[in-house]
């Protein structure tokens, strides 16, 4: 059962968000009350081994590209390579494209494979995108806001230089949300029908030092 958390929620300070460990939990992104939905899911151990096996030989590794859903897994091979365990990778990645293509009857998508030392976007914000899919296969996991309690005037310049804990974005931090490794989101963005001032707020995770990620995200393609 999806745990759907709705706008009438709002007095209970809860997110805006559905989750669930059923992927089909992402279909909810649909609703308009929603900004956010979470399938929460636990990576396989041999999936883990192989991810940190993967980041441990490309500490720097960068991918971005369009490719075809209907052809994902043969140009992530190429990309990847062939050999065990990088092909589990690969395969789940494809399996990932296909479930987003499905959903938003995508036929090209673009994808973003980045293995990360250092949070990406440190401060919190929105993206300019109708919807993004994010999925931590390694280390800390995206952290995101409800859209109660929030002063989004103090989003991007609007914090005037300030850390978000300064800026009076959000009234304590109680109220950050964080996935878990292995979960796979989809965010709503300011361009989605409907949506805009409402885009999921969120930012990349603070890494200590020696600490790293590895971090898919999808986006529409034409």
């Amino acid at each position: 059962m999806n745990n759907t958390l709705l706008r009438e929620d709002i007095e209970l300070d809860m997110p805006v968000g559905s989750l669930s460990s059923d992927p089909t939990v992402l279909a909810d992104i649909y609703q308009s009350e929603l900004n956010i939905a979470i399938w929460q899911r636990t990576l396989s151990s041999e999936l883990q081994q192989a991810v940190a096996q993967f980041v441990t030989s490309h500490p720097t590794f960068q991918l971005a590209m369009t490719l075809r859903v209907d052809n994902a897994l043969t140009s992530l091979t190429e990309e990847l390579g062939r050999k065990e365990p990088t092909h589990l990778l690969a395969e789940d990645l494809s399996q990932i494209i296909d479930m987003f293509g499905c959903l938003f009857d995508l036929k090209r998508v673009g994808v973003r494979l980045t293995a990360i030392s250092k949070a990406m976007c440190p401060k919190f914000h929105v993206d300019n995108v109708p919807c993004r899919l994010v999925t931590t296969y390694h280390g800390d996991a995206t952290e995101w806001l409800p859209n109660h309690g929030v002063d989004r005037s103090k989003l991007g310049h609007g914090s005037m230089g300030l850390a978000d804990h300064e800026s009076g974005l959000y009234p304590h931090s109680g109220l950050i949300q964080r996935m878990d490794t292995g979960d796979v989101a989809l965010l709503k963005g300011e361009r989605w029908d409907g949506n805009e001032n409402f885009g999921l707020i969120h930012r990349s995770p603070q890494l200590n030092q020696g600490e790293s990620r590895l971090l898919l995200t999808l986006d529409f393609s034409g």
